[in-house]
């Protein structure tokens, strides 16, 4: 059981650059926000950064919510480390605010805004739904080797998951 904790914090910081986790600390514009539309500019980036935080909380309890309910409706999991669920949501969140939708965090894309738009990889992405492969690891099947036993996650666990994960 302690190999599995480690394979799965293994994971979670395997997929943590592939996220946007990172984003609040970079030069960011964001384009979109569900129906709600906003730039941003390094020129005020008091307002843009409340603006940011503001949409990307909203975003993040949609995500937990959408994430929780599709665990429910498909009889899938969390990893038994939850962080993993918790670092992809925050990046589905974070694509959600800078993209518009919530492109799949974990691949790497050449042009992020046009895989968004194409749909595929918006999460829950083709594969998840076809073949139920989910390659973020974020909704398990019973036969996946590092399945838990949760099919729910707390915002607030993912907001302290995520930050721990973040600090180290």
């Amino acid at each position: 059981m302690e190999l599995l904790k480690v394979s799965g914090i293994i994971i979670a910081l395997l997929l943590l650059p592939f996220t946007s986790a990172f984003a609040p600390f970079q030069n960011h514009r964001c384009t979109s926000y569900s129906t709600q539309q906003y730039k941003m500019s390094k020129d005020s980036s008091e307002n843009n950064d409340d603006e940011r935080a503001e949409a990307l909380e909203k975003a993040v309890k949609a995500m937990t919510n959408f994430s929780n309910k599709y665990c429910e409706n498909t009889g899938t999991k969390y990893c038994s480390d939850k962080s993993v669920p918790a670092v992809v949501i925050q990046g589905l969140a974070e694509h959600k605010v800078t993209l518009g939708a919530p492109l799949c965090p974990c691949r790497y894309y050449d042009d992020k805004e046009k895989e968004a738009k194409d749909g595929y990889w918006n999460c829950p992405c083709v594969p998840m739904r076809e073949r139920r492969e989910c390659h973020c690891m974020l909704f398990l099947t019973d036969d996946n080797a590092f399945v838990g036993e949760e099919t729910h996650i707390t915002e607030e666990e993912v907001k302290e998951l995520t930050q721990t994960s973040l600090l180290g």
